[in-house]
């Protein structure tokens, strides 16, 4: 548990430091040309994360239909940790959808017509 308090903290620190640089120049702009450069990379990571979510609860589901019984202690020990790392997994992936639409160039201030060169004619 301390070895990932530590990573959670080094992360933490990190995102603070380099946060700031982003939106350093005119309002969020530098947020802006990263939400254009990065759009590929970013939908690749979102359908990732709903397939890996996709895949934790089919691993789940299956395991229980295979062996065709289900017991109390295999939910408390398995099924809390597969139903966390769903929930993360489909978490990231909302998260990237709503920094990747209109909803998040909206919140860091950015042009919409810029940025997505797809909804501009």
């Amino acid at each position: 548990m301390k070895k990932i308090s530590r990573y959670f903290l080094s992360s933490t620190v990190a995102l603070s430091v380099f946060i700031g640089s982003a939106f350093a120049d005119d309002y969020g702009a530098g947020v802006c040309k990263l939400l254009k450069q990065f759009e590929g990379l970013i939908t690749v990571l979102r359908i990732l994360a709903f397939v890996g979510a996709a895949f934790v609860m089919m691993e789940w589901a299956w395991g229980y239909i295979q062996s065709g019984t289900v017991k109390k202690d295999d939910l408390k020990d398995k099924g809390v940790g597969m139903l966390v790392g769903f929930t993360l997994l489909f978490g990231v992936g909302v998260v990237l959808s709503l920094i990747q639409g209109t909803t998040g160039a909206q919140w860091f201030g950015c042009d919409i017509g810029q940025i997505f060169t797809a909804t501009k004619k």
